[in-house]
């Protein structure tokens, strides 16, 4: 059954070239980053805030310390590498099949394995700017910081990612609903659904090939086109 879908698919990719890929955490955690909203034992004796407040924008300008303990801790794998799921995007984009991967994540692995046109939904770790003059840093400044850090007119420094409580670059967000709506075969892979208002962007799909290759069950199973109940690198691996 999991062979004739993954066939399925395969015969898809293979007579279009205009895919989208919409992806989320699952697609990193191949590439051992986990999901933050897991509740693991570290966090556990750790923290006193659940994940979703400490990565909020009011916790982060009341408790800067803290958010960065944590940020550091949590959302930084910077030497993390890419997974045959992210390689191979890049491939189909090469082969000019792939026009567009729009991602939740912010670990950057789609750049690193290659590819070009990569909408970052919710920003990524690898960018930072000052708050106060906008000047960019990188991830080593984060990194080596003691504990706050901060720019050289004094500014605090923060992560160009998109916190609770803050909206979605509304440029980011329009280039997806573009590509996603022009998409001939829309892949959603490693995500649950459940993110707002990034998960809403596949409403505006309008094509009959939708494949949605995720191991849970999300909101949108009955919606879709194919249905692959799976990891994505044992779909991708044979892809």
């Amino acid at each position: 059954m999991l062979e004739e879908k993954i066939n399925k698919l395969k015969q898809w990719i293979s007579k279009s070239d205009s895919i989208v890929f919409f992806g989320g955490a699952g697609v990193s955690t191949e590439s051992g980053i986990p999901d933050f909203r897991s509740v693991d034992g570290l966090y556990h004796l750790k923290y006193d805030y659940p994940p979703e407040t400490i990565l909020s924008h009011s916790f982060f300008i009341r408790h800067t310390e803290q958010f960065y303990m944590f940020y550091r801790d949590k959302m930084i794998y910077d030497n993390a590498q890419a997974n045959i799921t992210h390689i191979k995007l890049a491939e189909l984009e090469n082969q000019g099949k792939l026009k567009a991967v729009v991602t939740q994540n912010i670990d950057g692995l789609h750049q690193k394995a290659g590819s070009k046109n990569v909408l970052e939904l919710h920003g990524s770790v690898l960018r930072n700017y000052c708050m106060n003059c906008h000047l960019f840093y990188n991830i080593d400044k984060i990194k080596e910081a003691k504990s706050i850090p901060s720019c050289e007119c004094g500014g605090t420094i923060k992560p160009d990612v998109v916190l609770y409580e803050e909206g979605l670059d509304d440029i980011i967000v329009s280039k997806a609903i573009q590509s996603i709506s022009k998409a001939d075969v829309l892949i959603i892979g490693g995500t649950s659904l459940s993110v707002y208002p990034a998960a809403g962007l596949i409403r505006y799909y309008k094509g009959n090939k939708m494949a949605l290759i995720n191991k849970s069950v999300t909101p949108y199973d009955r919606e879709a086109d194919l249905l692959i109940q799976a990891g994505l690198g044992q779909v991708f691996s044979k892809l």
